[in-house]
């Protein structure tokens, strides 16, 4: 006989209580804590029958494992292969999160009416098949047949849907709106989430179903749901991006089959999404004149090679208190380098206003455009221009030296790729041939060193 009964799960890391407490003793967070109904005294069958998955199955030595029935699908977008690791592993759950609008639905229903050759079930919580009908219609205008789509919320319906079409891939948008039957809790609930998504994994691993959902984020950025939700699926993928730019990122944060470095780079477009395969050429703007505050960072996301514009502007305070703002880099950091400006390198900048921003609205962490933003600063205060045809890259140190980077060869490529004449790197580098490169490098292992050749000579 089942009995409902009351608990207090803690959203972060899913731990339950009997009474509702202000900090989680398991993972400390504070105010975590949200109500539930959960049943007791019933089955744990979760598909309605022995599950074959756990059954008749005798253990084997993993040099017989054979992984040769299993080859990655190629989900037609060079983009998401890349991130995924050379494609979609059979039998493997794919969470992509992000913000509302950001394109996560563009993205997976783009990739689907592109697999012509595999039968594929789009099931969507929040929209309906007329909706996704139309959406489908300005991202292909051929016909498709093989892209089944289901407007459905409750997890049995799904199963049983699932088994009658027998596809070859199960997309799931969102996984916030799954809820069971048998279970009190309204949808998006911790409890909904764990448990829904649980089926979906015994599903895919019984069926060798690849199976992709679609998640919401929170207000502070992170995936939305109990945080055993993302131990259980196999690839989490973060779908990024400035909603009044139109360059997203698709970046990898775990993955059992393959690298957790890789990223995507996307062009929203009216069309849908443009895999972006140089994104240098369209994260530098072409100024008709010399402009000050404005440098060229050698980046890398990844394992990606790129050249990204760090813009600057300093000014005298007006109103009393400087201001530091930064968009698409590390505020704390910026407060960093400003301070080896002064200190080390001698240039007053406490009370003047510094604002930073990385062109094209991407958020970059690479600490290999420490120097290029120094730069930019120090160009913006003195007014004096960074020639449109020096790249720099290197970090900075806090007592003002200009730190060796990691995958300096493949920086130094792409600036000569892109026709630059100069590059700026850090000087203190072992068996590397600088010779083989045609552009000229210069080293340098201070700020004022680099300084110097900018602007001095």
């Amino acid at each position: 006989m089942t009995k409902n009964k009351t608990v207090f799960v803690c959203r972060s890391c899913g731990s339950e209580s009997p009474k509702w407490i202000g900090k989680c003793y398991s993972c400390g967070e504070w105010n975590t804590y949200v109500e539930e109904v959960v049943m007791t005294g019933k089955s744990k069958s979760t598909i309605g029958k022995k599950d074959t998955f756990s059954i008749n199955r005798k253990p084997i030595p993993i040099s017989q494992v054979s992984v040769d029935e299993l080859p990655r699908i190629d989900t037609g977008i060079a983009e998401f292969n890349r991130v995924l690791g050379g494609g979609l592993v059979p039998g493997s759950l794919v969470l992509i999160g992000g913000e509302p609008g950001i394109g996560k639905s563009t993205l997976v229903l783009q990739m689907a009416l592109q697999l012509k050759e595999r039968s594929i079930l789009y099931v969507s919580g929040e929209e309906s098949p007329q909706q996704l009908k139309l959406r489908a219609d300005r991202l292909s205008g051929n016909k498709i047949e093989n892209c089944f789509v289901l407007g459905e919320t409750l997890m049995e319906k799904i199963i049983n849907h699932t088994e009658n079409i027998n596809p070859d891939l199960l997309i799931i948008d969102s996984v916030q709106t799954l809820e069971r039957e048998d279970m009190e809790s309204t949808a998006g609930s911790i409890s909904q989430i764990r448990e829904c998504t649980a089926m979906i994994m015994r599903l895919a691993k019984e069926k060798n179903l690849p199976v992709i959902l679609i998640g919401h984020i929170n207000k502070e950025g992170n995936l939305a749901g109990p945080k055993i939700l993302e131990h259980i699926v196999d690839v989490v993928l973060q779908f990024e991006g400035d909603r009044h730019y139109m360059y997203r990122i698709l970046r990898s944060i775990k993955n059992r089959y393959g690298s957790t470095s890789e990223i995507g780079i996307f062009e929203m477009l009216s069309s849908g999404l443009r895999e972006v395969s140089n994104p240098s050429e369209m994260l530098l703007s072409h100024h008709t004149e010399n402009m000050s505050g404005i440098a060229i960072a050698g980046a890398i996301e990844g394992t990606r090679p790129f050249l990204i514009e760090v813009q600057a502007l300093v000014s005298t305070a007006a109103y009393g208190m400087p201001q530091r703002s930064s968009t698409g880099f590390d505020s704390r950091r910026l407060n960093m380098l400003l301070a080896v400006l002064e200190k080390r390198a001698g240039f007053k900048l406490a009370a003047k206003d510094v604002f930073l921003n990385i062109a094209g609205g991407l958020k970059i962490v690479d600490p290999a455009i420490d120097l290029s933003v120094t730069t930019a600063i120090l160009s913006s205060n003195t007014d004096l221009v960074v020639p449109q045809d020096i790249c720099l890259t290197g970090e900075v140190g806090l007592s003002g030296e200009i730190r060796p980077i990691t995958r300096i060869e493949q920086r130094i490529a792409e600036a000569e790729k892109l026709g630059f004449k100069t590059i700026i790197v850090p000087k203190y580098y072992k068996g590397i041939d600088f010779g083989k490169f045609k552009i000229k490098i210069f080293q340098a292992g201070k700020l004022e060193e680099a300084f110097r050749y900018l602007f001095v000579q």
